[in-house]
């Protein structure tokens, strides 16, 4: 089963004050790339309000990929991408349109979990897992990132294999591949490396001020 990405899917978040949670809408989400020994992980306060496809370009922020590979987010037996009317015909699974999903309609209550799969080639999953709801904060801006461990892998690099290869490579000068890596990924690559300031500098544009901003 294929979702297409390769734009940006929406901009900006949408204001819905008619919430059933009340205003008590901003969820609090610890995001966990799957397979990384220690792992790497980000924990992000948004808007339940946010559609997936809106998540989509969060978490691409957040975490730190480049983007343009193809993504999907399943709970449970439901799929979430762009569905492509072809992929029925040929006996894929159904896709429900991301643009069109909350994600508080896959995320009812504390502890629910979501999969987040980026580029089917190298299969980054990420777990989102809905740790809190908080009420709006008016001083505080949303999307926000509050906490998080590592940098994340380079696209394009094998997947949790070739990421370790690749850090295993950069580490021994006498390692056959350790020229060729370090001219791929520069010299600046620190795999220990996260910023809450970073991460935030680069969501601002998602963001407003105590509530989502509109489209």
């Amino acid at each position: 089963m294929a979702t297409k990405k390769i734009a940006s899917s929406q901009a900006g978040v949408p204001s819905d004050r008619s919430s059933s949670l009340g205003w008590k809408d901003i969820y609090q989400i610890k995001v966990t790339l799957l397979g990384t020994k220690p792992p790497i992980w980000r924990r992000l306060r948004v808007p339940s309000v946010l559609t997936l496809a809106q998540l989509h370009d969060v978490l691409q922020t957040a975490m730190g990929w480049a983007g343009g590979h193809m993504h999907e987010f399943r709970a449970g037996d439901r799929h979430f991408g762009i569905p492509d009317p072809e992929d029925l015909s040929i006996g894929m699974s159904y896709v429900e349109n991301e643009r069109t999903i909350k994600l508080s309609n896959v995320l009812r209550r504390a502890g629910a979990k979501v999969i987040y799969t980026y580029d089917f080639g190298d299969n980054w999953e990420h777990s989102i897992v809905l740790e809190k709801q908080l009420p709006a904060y008016p001083d505080e801006k949303y999307p926000v990132c509050i906490d998080g461990r590592l940098a994340c892998p380079p696209d394009d690099c094998g997947g949790i294999p070739g990421y370790y290869g690749l850090i295993e490579a950069m580490a021994d000068p006498e390692h056959e591949r350790h020229e060729e890596i370090s001219e791929w990924i520069g010299d600046d690559f620190d795999p220990e490396a996260f910023s809450v300031d970073n991460v935030n500098r680069m969501l601002s544009p998602k963001r407003g001020r105590g509530k989502a901003s509109k489209n």
